[in-house]
């Protein structure tokens, strides 16, 4: 099976803060793993306001010769806005990146790995699994 990595994933994998997602994805196939150049955008911000910037890019360019980034694209940009425009029709809302990264995993055919699983459930055709419980 192959994954694309939600922001908080990486962000467990990166601080260590869930044991069972490190072991996770240390158990995974490189080729299985990838994260969405949202996701790559939303890890920079974080670093980049943090209090340990350079520390912090630096994991995150470990992190990222490790698991392959995926661009958003055209694909990525359609499932996108027939999953907003499906949630928004029944009154959900959610947060924009979160359904940019949720359309990108749909139109990769990927699963997305999340800690976020209750609000990523609501878009359909989209596959969630939550690693934070062993």
């Amino acid at each position: 099976m192959k994954y694309l990595l939600d922001t908080n994933v990486c962000v467990d994998y990166l601080s260590g803060r869930y044991p069972a997602v490190t072991r996770r994805l240390q158990a995974a196939a490189p080729d299985d793993l990838r994260v969405s150049s949202v996701a790559v955008a939303e890890l920079r911000y974080g670093a980049e306001k943090s209090v340990h910037k350079q520390r912090n890019h630096e994991r995150l360019d470990v992190f990222l010769r490790e698991v392959a980034c995926v661009d958003f694209d055209r694909d990525a940009a359609s499932a996108y806005g027939r999953i907003r425009a499906a949630l928004e029709a029944k009154g959900a809302v959610v947060g924009p990146y979160d359904l940019q990264i949720a359309g990108h995993a749909v139109s990769l055919g990927l699963v997305l790995v999340t800690g976020n699983v209750r609000e990523f459930r609501r878009a359909k055709r989209l596959k969630v699994e939550n690693w934070r419980r062993g």
